[in-house]
């Protein structure tokens, strides 16, 4: 897909901030108006996918693997305390590139912030969610 701005940054059309590059996944800096914190770092798949729901098995977990690999090397170097994994599929979850991509957040404990969504959903489901998720299973 050669709109696609992380395939660009992939093929080396794009420039990047390396962290790693693996056969199946890589590990780069954001833009540097879009990073949360120092050390913010995107784990891609090579191959091009849109989101969670189409990933081939392979990529993701060579992205998962490599996100955790990201995630010990942020408390080695630079001492973070802890590390937030994020990743939306869909513009209504707010994925603003069609590209499959974790964002792993270096945290700390005077950094005074928090990843996690604020406030909760205000959607209404009727009936039970979580039965509703299981029979999807039978």
């Amino acid at each position: 897909m050669d709109t696609c701005p992380f395939c660009s940054i992939i093929d080396g059309s794009a420039p990047a901030t390396w962290v790693e590059r693996e056969e199946h996944a890589v590990a780069f800096a954001p833009l540097a108006d879009s990073a949360l914190a120092p050390g913010h770092t995107l784990v891609v798949p090579v191959e091009h996918t849109a989101d969670l729901l189409s990933a081939d098995p392979t990529s993701l977990a060579a992205c998962t693997a490599l996100a955790r690999r990201v995630a010990r090397a942020m408390r080695g170097a630079l001492d973070a305390t802890g590390t937030v994994l994020l990743q939306a599929s869909g513009t209504d979850a707010g994925q603003s590139v069609p590209h499959l991509h974790f964002h792993v957040v270096p945290c700390w404990s005077d950094d005074g912030t928090t990843h996690w969504p604020e406030p909760p959903s205000a959607h209404v489901f009727d009936g039970d969610p979580h039965a509703a998720l299981a029979e999807m299973f039978e």
